[in-house]
């Protein structure tokens, strides 16, 4: 099953709605509350960052009987320094970003401490391609 989003820059009024329709299909779909947990952190922090930073992105989500594999891929600044983006607390956001409670530099460290796999690329001026897989266990 694919889901598709896209993603307006700057509205943080949405912000949140896809991370928000996935959770409900994987609700349906009767995953586990553990797996939905991961993918809806991770997914909600990557929408927020495309929202925040980006002036529109698309995000795909590929729900799979092994796994949940999500793709964003945005139109942006793009990131200059990723080692650096991936600090806890480094943070890019606007002033005004910052006053609605978001920009606290941890949303790409709470993604990769979300899932299983984890792979950004990004160019500057260019926009920036995260793509993150959870896998969905028995066991969990």
């Amino acid at each position: 099953m694919r889901l598709n989003f896209n993603i307006e820059g700057g509205d943080f009024t949405k912000a949140g709605s896809a991370s928000s329709q996935v959770k409900k299909t994987l609700k349906q779909i009767n995953v586990s509350p553990t797996i939905i947990k991961r993918v809806v952190v991770a997914l909600y922090e990557a929408e927020v960052n495309i929202v925040a930073h980006a002036f529109r992105g698309n995000i795909s989500v590929d729900i799979e009987p092994e796994q949940v594999h999500v793709q964003l891929t945005d139109e942006g600044p793009g990131i200059p320094d990723i080692d650096r983006a991936m600090q806890k607390g480094f943070s890019t956001a606007s002033p005004k970003v910052r006053e609605m409670g978001f920009g606290a530099g941890m949303g790409l460290s709470n993604i990769r401490d979300n899932v299983d796999t984890f792979k950004i690329t990004s160019e500057v001026n260019k926009g920036t391609t995260l793509d993150m897989t959870v896998l969905i266990s028995d066991n969990q």
